[in-house]
């Protein structure tokens, strides 16, 4: 189980199953190093996953999603529930480590076991999730989390990929920013299972929020599908933010009875066992460029030796 010092993966497990947030940091770790003992991770987390609700949390930079972060967590320990937060920050370029801390963020539950937070750098991944978060997700669910809430980084159009993630995606907007034309470009008309206008106590509040119901409206949705709501909230002062939670305890009670959960969480399964064969792959065509196989077979294309999908075969082919 690895050498002198390396944690011991069932004592790890069983600690953070007790919900001690040392073992919970230190699993999380070993995700985002991505350790040789992270087989062992999952492998003895796998029974204890599956009961957290995954809330995903986005819109476009300015919007508040940090706050109002803040403020659902506080009604989610009101309601008397165990909460995870991913929240996935721009990374460092000389580390990749996340340049916003999580004490900063929500010092507010600082001291509440009961409330695990975790800023994670999204590394220079695109789609505003870190590549390690669906296994971070793992470990606060086994963690006996009763609802995980992974916020993204705010980076506009690529925000979308939190939906592939979430068994419920929030969406949050603000009056004056020009979000009814950044919804519509960046695709989270699509992805939205709830649309928050925020700091709704400002002037062009309603307007927004008609123009999202306007084009949520104008979408084609078969009989028996999920409308999604438009809600308004003041995520500084709390206002708004219990009708927020009732909404997401709505939807999770529709996935359930649908059929939609059991059939989100096999496509996120999907991505995931999609995303370690590909890393696999990559670290195997490192291997192969390190010996100059790729190299070589680069040149071959460039000179018209052989196409470019010849060359990927020739490539997969090799040991």
């Amino acid at each position: 189980m690895g050498g002198r010092g390396a944690p011991a993966v069932p004592d790890l497990v069983a600690r953070a199953r007790q919900g001690d947030p040392a073992a919970v940091a230190r699993l999380i770790t070993l995700v985002e190093d991505a350790s040789p003992l992270l087989r062992e991770v999952m492998s003895a987390l796998r029974e204890h996953v599956g009961r957290a609700h995954v809330l995903g949390i986005t819109g476009p930079p300015g919007v508040g999603k940090s706050t109002s972060t803040n403020a659902l967590v506080a009604g989610m320990r009101r309601a008397g529930r165990r909460v995870g937060v991913l929240a996935i920050d721009p990374s460092s370029p000389f580390s990749g480590g996340a340049l916003l801390g999580d004490r900063v963020r929500m010092g507010d539950h600082a001291l509440d076991r009961d409330v695990f937070i975790r800023s994670m750098g999204a590394r220079g991944h695109l789609g505003g999730l870190a590549w390690s978060t669906p296994q971070a997700v793992r470990v606060l669910d086994a963690a006996g989390c009763d609802v995980v809430v992974v916020e993204t980084v705010g980076v506009g159009q690529s925000e979308v990929e939190v939906a592939g993630l979430a068994d419920t995606t929030l969406v949050l907007v603000a009056p004056g920013m020009g979000d009814g034309i950044q919804a519509a470009k960046a695709g989270i008309l699509e992805i939205g299972d709830l649309y928050v206008v925020n700091k709704a106590d400002r002037d062009g509040a309603d307007r927004t929020r008609r123009e999202l119901r306007t084009m949520l409206s104008m979408a084609d949705r078969p009989e028996g599908a999920w409308r999604p709501p438009v809600l308004r909230t003041v995520a500084s002062t709390g206002t708004g933010i219990d009708e927020v939670l009732a909404e997401v305890d709505r939807h999770a009670a529709w996935l359930a009875e649908s059929g939609g959960l059991a059939r989100r969480r096999t496509a996120r399964a999907r991505r995931e066992v999609e995303a370690i064969a590909l890393a696999a792959l990559r670290e195997r065509w490192g291997g192969a460029g390190g010996r100059g196989d790729l190299d070589g077979l680069a040149g071959r294309v460039a000179a018209g030796d052989v196409d470019p999908y010849a060359a990927a075969d020739e490539l997969l082919a090799q040991d």
